[in-house]
C-alpha cells in the first residue's frame, strides 16, 4: 500500500510509520518540524521528509491511504488536498483501531500514570511471552518501538489520553480504540487550550466510562475523587474494579513491594507507582495472570523513558528526569523522590513548556504543588510563549502562582545552569521535569559537571 503521514514526526505518528513501513508499505511523510529521536529513526530508514514544510504535491490519487496527526491544522494545505481527491483520511486512531477491530483492547486512560502503567502490562505480558500488541507514550526497556500493530496478536495494550483525535476529528483519542476493558487512573485538569473549564474535560472520562461494553470491565483508582464519583453511576453488566496503590515499604532509600508471603525490592518507587502497579495488576488479572506471577515480573521493571529517569549517580548524589509538566504530576513527582530519600535535600526544577502550563489563567493550579522541593526553580522560554501565542508572562506572576518559600525563576537556559552549578550538591538530589527538553539541554552533561563538583 501507499501510506502518507501529514504531520508524520509526533511521537506516534513517526512511530506509524516506521511501523507500516517494515510491513513493506510504500511510505512518505510531511512536516514542519521533526525534532530528535523521530528525525533520525525516520532518516536511518529512508522515509524522512527531504524538508519540512507542506507539499499538496505530494498528495496524488494513487495514495491508498493518508493518516493526519493533531500537529496539523484543519487548513493544512495536504489535507486539504486529499480531502478534494477524495483519498481515505484516518487519524492515527481510527487507523490504529481499523487494525485492532478483531482484538481484545485494553485502553489506560487518565491525566497521569497511564504511560507507565501501559508499560507495567506490557512488561509483564513479554516477561510471560504472551503474544500482544501495543501502543504507548514511552517505551519500557525491552521495546524498540513504541508501536506493535501485527495480524495474529489475540489482544493490544493501548494508551489511550483524551486529546482530539485530529484537525477534522474533535473526537478523544481514547473513544475510537472501543475498549473492552478500561482503566482511569485518575482526573486532574490539563490541556486548558482544548478544555477551557473543567466540566468540558471531565466530560471525556465519564464518556469513556460509559462506553464500557457489556461484560467489560472498568479499573478505577479509588484514591481519586473524580474517578469514585464515575465509578459510582450503575452500568449494566460492566464488572467495576476499584484500586489503590499495592502495600510496600520503603526501607534505607528501597521501596518493597509487601505481600502476606514475601517483601520483593522493586525498581520504580513513589506513592504513584504503587497505585500504578495496582492498576497494572487489576488489568493482568482480568486476562488471566496470577498475582504471584504478575509480582514476579514487575519487580524487574524500570519504569518508561523519562518517567523518574536517573540521569546520574554518584556517592549522596542523584539526578533524575521526568516527563512531569502537569500539576498533579509535578507535585507525585516531586514527593516520590523526596520520600524515598528522606534524608537528603530535594533540588526540583519544572519547565513551563505546555500550553496550560504558559497559560496565565491556569497558573494558579499549581499553588503549593511544589512544596516537596526544599529548593525550586521554574524554567521558561518567552520566545516558546510568543510560539503558541499565548500571553506573556512575568517572572513575579509565576512565583506568586507556585507560593513557594525557596523558589527561583529563570528565563535564560545558560542562567540556570549556572544557579545549578553554584549549588553544593552533597547529600542533595536534583530532579527536573518537563514535557519538553529545557531548549536542548544536554542532561548527560549537565550530571557530569554537577558530579565535578563534588569531587
Amino acid at each position: 500500500m501507499k501510506i502518507h503521514f501529514i504531520a508524520i514526526g509526533g511521537t506516534i505518528m513517526h512511530n506509524l510509520a516506521i511501523d507500516a513501513h517494515l510491513k513493506g508499505n510504500q511510505v512518505t511523510g510531511s512536516d514542519d518540524e521533526i525534532f530528535e529521536p523521530s528525525l533520525g529513526r525516520l532518516q536511518n530508514l529512508g522515509i524522512a521528509p527531504n524538508e519540512f514544510g507542506w507539499f499538496p504535491n505530494k498528495i496524488t490519487e494513487d495514495l491508498d491511504q493518508v493518516i493526519v496527526g493533531m500537529h496539523a491544522r484543519k487548513d493544512n494545505t495536504e489535507l486539504l488536498k486529499a480531502q478534494s481527491l477524495g483519498l481515505k483520511i484516518y487519524s492515527f486512531p481510527e487507523y490504529i483501531y481499523e487494525h485492532s477491530e478483531d482484538k481484545q483492547r485494553i485502553v489506560i486512560a487518565g491525566s497521569h500514570g497511564k504511560t507507565t502503567i501501559t508499560a507495567m502490562v506490557m512488561h509483564v505480558l513479554q516477561h510471560y511471552k504472551r503474544k500482544f500488541d501495543y501502543l504507548v507514550g514511552a517505551s519500557p526497556e525491552g521495546f524498540d518501538q513504541n508501536i506493535r500493530l501485527s495480524a495474529d496478536a489475540p489482544l493490544i495494550v493501548l494508551e489511550g489520553d483524551e486529546y482530539p483525535s485530529a484537525p477534522f476529528d474533535f473526537t478523544p483519542k481514547f473513544l475510537h480504540y472501543r475498549h473492552h476493558i478500561g482503566v482511569i487512573s485518575g482526573i486532574a485538569w490539563d490541556h486548558v487550550n482544548v478544555f477551557p473549564t473543567f466540566d468540558d474535560y471531565i466530560e471525556p472520562f465519564e464518556q469513556f466510562a460509559d462506553n464500557t461494553p457489556k461484560a467489560g470491565a472498568l479499573i478505577l483508582s479509588q484514591d481519586d475523587s473524580l474517578t469514585s464519583v464515575i465509578g459510582a453511576k450503575d452500568r449494566d453488566d460492566v464488572t467495576q474494579i476499584s484500586y489503590q496503590a499495592i502495600p510496600h515499604k520503603v526501607i534505607d532509600g528501597q521501596t518493597y513491594l509487601t505481600t502476606k508471603d514475601q517483601k520483593l525490592p522493586l525498581q520504580v518507587f513513589g506513592e504513584h507507582n504503587m497505585r500504578n502497579i495496582s492498576a497494572a495488576l487489576q488489568v493482568c488479572k482480568r486476562i488471566g495472570i496470577k498475582d504471584g506471577d504478575f509480582y514476579q515480573a514487575i519487580a524487574s521493571f524500570k519504569g518508561a523513558a523519562r518517567r523518574l529517569e536517573k540521569v546520574t549517580d554518584y556517592h549522596d548524589f542523584v539526578f533524575f528526569k521526568d516527563f512531569a509538566h502537569a500539576p498533579s504530576k509535578l507535585m507525585a513527582t516531586a514527593t516520590a523522590v523526596k520520600k524515598q530519600f528522606i534524608d537528603r535535600k530535594l533540588v526540583a526544577c519544572l519547565e513551563l513548556h505546555s500550553y496550560s502550563s504558559l497559560n496565565k489563567a491556569f497558573l494558579a493550579q499549581y499553588q503549593g504543588t511544589f512544596n516537596a522541593a526544599d529548593r525550586a526553580f521554574i524554567y521558561f522560554n518567552p520566545e516558546n510563549i510568543s510560539r503558541k501565542r499565548l500571553e506573556s508572562l512575568d517572572k513575579e506572576e509565576i512565583s506568586k502562582a507556585f507560593d513557594h518559600d525557596n523558589l527561583t525563576v529563570i528565563d535564560n537556559i545558560e542562567e540556570l545552569k549556572e544557579e545549578f552549578l553554584k549549588i553544593n550538591w552533597g547529600n542533595k538530589n536534583l530532579l527536573m521535569m518537563s514535557s519538553g527538553n529545557f531548549d536542548n539541554l544536554d542532561f548527560n552533561e549537565l550530571g557530569k559537571s554537577i558530579v565535578a563538583t563534588l569531587r
